[in-house]
């Protein structure tokens, strides 16, 4: 009896795995893989604009982390998944994106990751629009840099610096986040 039960727990645990949230219906793994390195989904939540929800964000890193600082400190793989919930321009994405970068750094720090900064803004002007549905993860592959996902396929080159990343983190993370329900979110906390 016992060996049918575990047996039942098996199966139950891979035809179902585990969901860790759900986002404006939008489902996010409880865990991810990067770079070899199984990740843990750390918070997620909903980017809104004005009336409009914009985005489901999930951070995935190798360990759970609650405090701001130390979440953008973690060493090794991390991912953001971007879930898009409706249309919006490659351009307009990624200006919300340099935005949120400025907002967290000084003018000398946006000077020395402009050259990334531009890396990111051609990567995410070859998609033209991120739609409804599409899935954009910016993940650390501490090997290679930044590299840009849109619905599971490479786009561009990695982009160099574990600062780089960090930058990124920073406009949700930051002491400026775009929204700071967000940021609690991504931090664990319910939003």
């Amino acid at each position: 009896m016992l060996t049918k039960l575990t047996g039942l727990l098996l199966f139950l645990s891979v035809a179902f795995p585990a969901l860790a949230a759900e986002v404006a219906g939008v489902k996010l793994e409880d865990k991810d893989r990067v770079a070899n390195s199984d990740l843990t989904l750390n918070g997620a939540g909903l980017r809104k604009r004005a009336f409009f929800q914009v985005y489901a964000i999930g951070l995935y890193l190798p360990e759970k982390k609650t405090a701001a600082a130390e979440t953008v400190a973690v060493t090794g793989p991390k991912r953001v998944a971007i879930h898009m919930l409706r249309d919006v321009g490659a351009e307009q994405f990624t200006d919300a994106l340099m935005d949120g970068m400025k907002d967290n750094h000084s003018e000398a720090e946006m000077k020395a990751l402009e050259p990334r900064v531009k890396q990111l803004a051609a990567i995410m002007s070859e998609m033209k629009e991120a739609k409804k549905g599409m899935r954009i993860t910016l993940d650390w592959l501490p090997a290679a840099g930044t590299a840009v996902t849109v619905d599971g396929r490479a786009t561009g080159v990695p982009i160099p610096g574990e600062d780089f990343y960090r930058a990124l983190l920073r406009v949700w993370l930051g002491d400026n986040p775009v929204q700071a329900d967000l940021k609690k979110a991504l931090l664990g906390e319910t939003q």
